[in-house]
This record gives structure tokens, sequence and C-alpha cells, in this order.
């Protein structure tokens, strides 16, 4: 299927994220269906082989995960997706990943939980994905989109992060962003695989040159200790580089409404309706979570009287919120879990009860 280019068409989410994969030379995809992202690896099924790119779908999630592992290790750009649970399985292959220092990118479609849950949208994966989520010191780095053309975006330029942190990088979406059809635009270029950079550490056969083992096992301690601590001065870099976050209606706010992804949707009408009714509301829309804007969020907690977290779980990313006030300003919770989607009727009450509590 040839993709229009340079203009706008309509596009699934998850559709988005399968054609941003292509377009930034990515030539391996293995995964595994899961409900609510089944349309990206139907997608990768049916246009991979035009690129000369590999397709798989493996016989299970952690079969995917250690597919990835092997693609990556031979200096290809590979890249898996699931749905929460999936994402949970894949955990320990990601660890091993993320040790071997091997870019990586990984979609995660969120959907209700926990246990098996159901197929509504949720942002309840929020500690997994920022957190690490399997056994070690590693983490990934975690980037939240709004709209089919951010998932597009950050899908793509997930690319060029993992390689340059040499780490796994998450994408996050949901349910409602993987299934809905916006208008987004893909641009002209796409990036030729043979012009990519070379992987001097990658494991490509060793003519010519000493072996590379890539390898996540270091039985000396001291030795373990060092290759944790290379990792963590790249987190370091990551912290001053690829922190991303967007704004809207903050300049006279005296209450902020902190929200990501689809949660962030919704917060945006209310705070239109509240501000409709006379109070000063803005949005801080955290785009990358890990790196968490941190910086950004203690600034603003010396100009506003308040912050409102709405969120779609029982309260998660509002605990780093917390962390980068440090007690500067009140921090309150508006949170639903099992896959219930906030209304903007619900938020502006929340957002009333904030400015109500916080008045001087």
């Amino acid at each position: 299927m040839a993709v229009p280019r340079g203009e706008r068409i309509l596009m699934r989410g998850n559709e988005a994220v399968a054609q941003a994969g292509l377009d930034a030379g990515c030539r391996a995809f293995f995964g595994y269906p899961i409900t609510p992202q089944n349309q990206i690896p139907e997608y990768f099924a049916r246009e991979m082989p035009k690129v000369g790119g590999v397709f798989l779908q493996a016989e299970s999630e952690i079969a995917a995960i250690n597919m990835v592992y092997g693609a990556s290790a031979a200096g290809v750009r590979v890249m898996t997706t699931s749905s929460s649970p999936g994402i949970s399985l894949k955990q320990e292959g990601i660890s091993y990943i993320a040790e071997c220092e091997l870019p990586c990118v990984i979609v995660n479609i969120m959907r209700g939980g926990s246990g098996l849950g159901n197929i509504a949208p949720s942002q309840s994966d929020y500690f997994q994905a920022v957190k690490g989520g399997g056994h070690g010191d590693y983490r990934t780095l975690v980037f939240a989109g709004w709209s089919v053309q951010e998932l597009y975006d950050l899908t793509r330029g997930a690319f060029d992060i993992a390689d340059r942190y040499r780490n796994p990088v998450l994408v996050l979406g949901d349910a409602v962003l993987g299934q809905m059809m916006e208008p987004v635009v893909i641009p002209e270029d796409v990036v030729d695989p043979a012009t990519l950079p070379p992987k001097p550490w990658a494991v490509t056969g060793a003519k010519g040159r000493p072996r590379n083992i890539i390898n996540s096992l270091h039985i000396d301690p001291p030795d373990l200790e060092a290759i944790n601590l290379r990792i963590q001065r790249r987190y370091e870099e990551a912290d001053k580089a690829e922190v991303r976050y967007a704004t809207e209606e903050l300049e006279d706010a005296e209450i902020a409404v902190i929200a990501y992804g689809s949660a962030a949707r919704v917060a945006v009408t209310a705070i239109a309706e509240a501000r409709a009714a006379g109070l000063p509301v803005g949005l801080f829309r955290p785009i990358s979570l890990f790196p968490f804007p941190s910086r950004e969020l203690a600034a603003l907690a010396t100009r506003v009287r308040a912050m409102l977290v709405v969120e779609l779980s029982l309260g998660q990313m509002v605990e780093d919120v917390r962390l980068a006030v440090e007690g500067r300003c009140p921090v309150r919770l508006f949170g639903r879990s099992g896959g219930i989607v906030v209304t903007p009727a619900q938020v502006l009450q929340e957002i009333e009860r904030t400015a109500a509590e916080t008045r001087g």
C-alpha cells in the first residue's frame, strides 16, 4: 500500500506506529497478537516484505522480545509492540537488552489491568514503563503522545534515540490512541538503512576485526557495577537532552492540570470550559516520561496555587509530579481505573474543587 506523503491523510494510530517504524529504517519486527494493538503487526506483515525486511509472528511475547535481542545485536533497527499483559511478559528480555546496551523500540498500546484485565484504554502501565519493569538497575527511555501524529513522530524518532543511547526506547499509547483515526502528515523522506551510521559493536562477523561479544552475564560484581554506571551516565545525558513537554494556557494560570496521552486530550476540553467560567487554568503535558520534566514542573510549582494530576489510573505519574514539586504547591490526583476514561465534566468538577480548596 503506497502511503500518500506530504499531505494530510486519515490514519489509525496503530497504523501510524507501523508506518513510522518502516520510515525510520526498521527492517525487523517480531510480535504476538493482543488487542488493542493488533493492527500494528497486521500492517508490518503486509508492508515489511515490500522493503526487504523481516516480519515474524513469534509463538509468544517471550519469544518475540528475545528475537528483538538477537536482531539488535546484529545491528538491525528492530521493534516490537504489544499491549499491557504482553509487555509484562517481555520484561525479562527488555532487562537483558538494556544490560547488553542494545537499541530497540517497543510500543505499548495500553489496556485496562491488572491481570488479563480488558481491552479498554488505560494508563496503569506508567510504573512499569518508567521505573524499568524488569530486574536490575536499567531504565527504558519513555515517550507518550496524545495524537496519531505524535504517535508517528515519537515512534519514528525513537529509533534515533535508541541508537544514540544504546538503550530500549518505549513509546506509550493506549486503546483510544491506537484505534482512533485522525489526520496525519507522513513526511516525504524515509530512512535508508544503508545510510545509517555504522554500529562497530554489532555481531556481524569478525573478519578483519576483533570479535564482538554481547552478553549480560558479568560474574565479577565490580565489572557489573562499572557497566551499570556507564549505562546510568547515558540516562544522565538523556536527562539533559531528551526532556519533552507541551503547555497550554499556563501564562496566567493559577491551577495547572498535569496529564499525558489521551487523558490530556480530555483535560484540554475541561480547561477551556473552566476558563470560560473565569477560572485561570492551564495544561502541562509531559511527553518524555523518562526522563521526566522535573525541573520544569518544579519551576511551575512556584507560579501556581495548585496542581491537579489527571490519569487513567489510580495514581502513578502523580508520584513523579510530587517528587518534582517537593512541596512547593499542593498536588491533587484525579484518576479512574479499569479502563474507565474520565470525562471533561468530571475533570472540570475536579478543577473547581481544587480551586476552592486552595483559594487564599
